[in-house]
């Protein structure tokens, strides 16, 4: 079994709440352990961010066999007022785009942009 790899120290700009729903939205049948092990949590914070999502209105699952089939409601506006009106689905698009963007772009590319 793989263990969780050491949590980042220090801040971030993303939450572990954002973080997790991205992973949802890579993958709507990942399992809760593969949810940890990308956004660096332990699996009992991967269920706690999965059941306020949940609980806010944000995520829904169901049960397919042994594993879930998550939902997102990509209309559900986000939580803090300073992005009133931003919607989980622009959220994640701003997500997705950037991880094109940095498959695409070789590192010192994105560094010469923001010199340059």
């Amino acid at each position: 079994m793989s263990e969780v790899p050491e949590p980042h120290t220090g801040w971030t700009f993303l939450t572990n709440h954002a973080r997790v729903l991205a992973a949802i939205a890579d993958d709507h049948t990942a399992r809760v352990r593969d949810i940890a092990a990308h956004c660096r949590l332990t699996e009992r914070a991967v269920q706690k961010i999965i059941a306020d999502l949940e609980q806010a209105g944000y995520l829904s699952h169901r049960r397919e066999g042994r594993g879930n089939t998550y939902r997102i409601e990509p209309s559900k506006v986000l939580r803090h007022p300073a992005e009133a009106g931003l919607t989980v689905a622009a959220l994640l698009a701003l997500l997705a785009q950037d991880e094109v963007i940095r498959g695409r772009e070789p590192a010192d590319s994105a560094t010469a942009t923001r010199e340059g």
